[in-house]
C-alpha cells in the first residue's frame, strides 16, 4: 500500500514539474512570437470570453477588452507599437481547471532612430481554465509612462504623415 503511495505522489510530483516546464515553454515561444510582430500564437492562448484589464489612462490599450476580437485589436496595437517584451520570472499555482500564473514582464520599445522611448516592467496576473485564459490583469511599475509613450508615438505617427521626421 505505501509502494503505491509513493508511486503516486513521485507520478504527481513530476507530472506538475512537467506541466510547468511545457506552460514556460509555450509562454516563452508566444511571447517570442509577439516580437516578431505575430500576436496569433498567443491569441490562441485566451478563451473567447476572456477579459483582458490594462491600465487606466490616456492612451490606446486603456481599460478592459472583453472578449478575444477585443484581446486581438489589442494585441495588433501592442505589435503595431513595436513592443518587445521578455517574461523575467513566473510562478504558476493550481490545478489545470483552475491555474493561477504570475509572471514578470519587461517590455520596452525602440524609436525611429533606434534609441529606447519607452521600457516599463510589468507583473501579469493570469487566471486559467483547462490551459486557456480567462482572466488577465497587468499591473505597470509607472503607468504614466504608458500614456507618455503613446503620446511620443502620436508624434512620431503625425510627422510619417506630414513627411518629417520626427526622432
Amino acid at each position: 500500500m505505501k509502494s503505491w503511495f509513493a508511486a503516486g505522489l513521485a507520478t504527481a510530483i513530476v507530472s506538475r514539474s512537467l506541466l510547468h516546464k511545457a506552460l514556460i515553454f509555450k509562454f516563452g515561444r508566444d511571447v517570442r512570437a509577439l516580437n516578431s510582430g505575430n500576436y496569433r500564437p498567443l491569441l490562441g492562448s485566451y478563451h473567447r470570453d476572456a477579459v483582458l484589464r490594462f491600465a487606466d489612462g490616456d492612451h490606446r490599450w486603456a481599460g478592459e477588452h472583453a472578449g478575444r476580437d477585443r484581446i486581438e485589436n489589442f494585441l495588433q496595437e501592442f505589435v503595431a507599437a513595436g513592443l518587445q517584451g521578455e517574461v523575467t520570472e513566473a510562478y504558476f499555482g493550481g490545478p489545470p481547471w483552475r491555474m493561477t500564473l504570475l509572471a514578470r514582464f519587461d517590455d520596452r520599445a525602440l524609436g525611429p532612430d533606434g534609441s529606447v522611448i519607452y521600457h516599463n516592467r510589468t507583473v501579469l496576473l493570469v487566471r486559467t481554465k483547462w490551459g486557456k485564459i480567462i482572466a488577465q490583469e497587468d499591473y505597470y511599475e509607472d503607468t504614466a509612462r504608458i500614456g507618455d509613450f503613446d503620446r511620443r508615438l502620436r508624434e512620431i505617427e503625425a510627422g510619417r504623415s506630414c513627411g518629417t521626421v520626427v526622432e
